[in-house]
């Protein structure tokens, strides 16, 4: 770090996207897919990892646990209810983690203390610190552990009750108090006042890190944790592409890229996030949780560094600052070149996805390299999309229990569409074929014959990965089981079977997920 830079106060990024952005509707995880995202958050060089909930389930408990064991850098955190067994199982979760945190909370509000846990005020402030003390009195051995405790709906506390908890909790042994914004109902002046009371009204916030948490409902996630930032809170909890429940959380890079952006504005803060990772776990994460990224998304989106008018393109020829204020090569985007063809060898394939971020390992480049000289037999050449593509379908992180072998199409306007398909499975290759409303329901309803599992479709989207004839196309569809919705992705360059890739990936991420609970 420089000079400049040490007389600076930062401001720690925790990221929870393996806790809070799983409950967006249909991304839920496996244990080495949350593996393999935590892997690359640390080399996003966040400060927190919030890695899951392990009371939830025995395979949050066991992700966790994983994560904690095998990440190195980051705090690895845990998340529990003011609950002596919820911190017990957070507690043995990460408390062999390099860098250890456990995070308790408890609803603080009139409308959480009324109808969710139906105490009284006096009560919960008991809760909480006990829990804290209990939660601290844990990680007394352990050479680097914390307590963070978080007042849930504090946007909408009663501000002497919430001084009140904060202080209690902080004399506990709290040494980070996060502000959640649970349901995204304050706006930033708002928000800004309340921090600034905090700061102003606690005698001992001196000995903690104030967090906030902001829920992005009136849009106004990263609006609100700027704000805060500005009144004295240095920790922001927040997602890759702002994923998460309803509306979704603050936006990681966002907030990161404010911040270093307009340093001219923001000259006392900074971040240690390694910005040219930001586009490259965006593309894993979304890829990996079946979620698209809006191409309007600001930084991360496709369209966040295009230009159609032709006074904007003529502008950027010129000069890339008139209408750029980013540099787009600082956040990890790359211009797609054409690089490889099917006289490409191994080493060059391999040397190709190093520079794209991916480590492949024997086995998993042969089979990525067999697949690339299918996908450039069709094509004139490949480019970083086509391989991004071509890993995203290839090098699974879900036991396949099931595995396209074939598809075969008969279809016409005049004709039942029938479509065949070839399933390698524990026992052998099975084969059926079906009817449908068109050859991708025909294909689906093969599918459910071989797997035995009837899933009920209900998102389907498709786009090209690359331009031209040639295009791989994705597909990424949601399905839902009794109540719980699972996505899955599938690419080609025909759009049948990256259909039926998608839907199998689906049936063997729901398989998964009912054997780790």
């Amino acid at each position: 770090m420089d000079d400049f830079e040490s007389k600076q106060e930062k401001v720690y990024i925790f990221d929870t996207t393996l806790r809070d952005a799983e409950q967006t509707p249909g991304a839920a995880l496996g244990i080495e897919e949350k593996l393999e995202i935590a892997k690359h958050l640390a080399k996003l060089n966040v400060d927190v990892i919030e890695a899951g909930f392990p009371i939830s389930s025995p395979g949050d408990f066991d992700a966790v646990e994983r994560i904690s064991h095998e990440i190195e850098g980051p705090e690895i955190c845990a998340l529990s209810r003011v609950v002596e067994k919820d911190i017990t199982a957070a507690w043995k979760a990460i408390k062999d983690a390099q860098r250890a945190r456990i995070h308790t909370f408890v609803g603080t509000s009139n409308i959480h203390m009324e109808r969710i846990t139906r105490t009284t005020p006096e009560r919960t402030l008991d809760m909480a610190v006990d829990a804290v003390a209990y939660a601290k009195s844990l990680c007394v051995d352990h050479p680097d552990a914390t307590v963070e405790f978080s007042p849930m709906d504090a946007g909408r506390t009663e501000l002497s009750y919430l001084y009140k908890v904060v202080e209690a909790t902080i004399d506990a042994g709290a040494t980070v108090v996060n502000i959640p914004e649970t349901v995204g109902w304050t706006v930033p002046t708002e928000f800004s006042n309340l921090i600034a009371g905090i700061m102003q009204n606690v005698a001992n916030i001196n000995d903690a890190i104030i967090s906030v948490h902001c829920h992005n409902d009136l849009g106004l996630a990263v609006a609100n944790s700027i704000a805060a930032i500005e009144q004295g809170a240095r920790q922001v909890e927040c997602t890759i592409n702002g994923l998460g429940e309803r509306a979704g959380n603050t936006s990681l890079e966002e907030v990161v890229m404010v911040i270093r952006t307009r340093r001219d504005y923001f000259k006392r803060y900074y971040t240690d996030i390694n910005t040219k990772e930001i586009v490259p776990i965006s593309k894993r994460v979304s890829r990996t949780m079946g979620i698209p990224v809006q191409p309007n998304k600001a930084i991360v989106g496709e369209n966040a560094f295009a230009h159609s008018s032709g006074i904007h393109q003529d502008g950027i020829i010129k000069s890339r600052v008139t209408f750029e204020i980013i540099d787009p090569i600082e956040i990890g985007w790359k211009e797609s070149k054409i690089i490889l063809s099917p006289r490409s060898g191994r080493n060059a394939l391999k040397h190709k996805l190093n520079e794209l971020g991916y480590e492949l390992d024997k086995e998993q480049l042969e089979k990525v390299y067999e697949r690339f000289l299918q996908v450039a037999d069709k094509k004139k050449a490949i480019h970083d999309a086509d391989l991004e593509a071509i890993m995203s379908d290839e090098i699974r992180y879900v036991p396949t229990t099931f595995e396209l072998d074939y598809i075969q199409v008969v279809s016409g306007t005049k004709i039942a569409s029938t479509t065949t398909v070839g399933i390698k499975t524990e026992d052998g290759l099975i084969e059926n074929a079906s009817t449908g409303e068109g050859p991708v329901d025909a294909a689906f309803k093969a599918i459910n014959q071989i797997v035995k599992i009837d899933l009920n479709l209900i998102d389907y989207q498709i786009r090209s990965v690359t331009e031209g004839e040639d295009a791989i196309g994705e597909v990424m569809l949601k399905v839902q089981d009794n109540g719980k919705i699972i996505t899955g992705n599938g690419a080609s360059t025909d759009i049948i079977e990256a259909s039926a890739k998608a839907y199998i990936h689906a049936v063997n991420k729901l398989i998964q997920l009912r054997a780790e609970g």
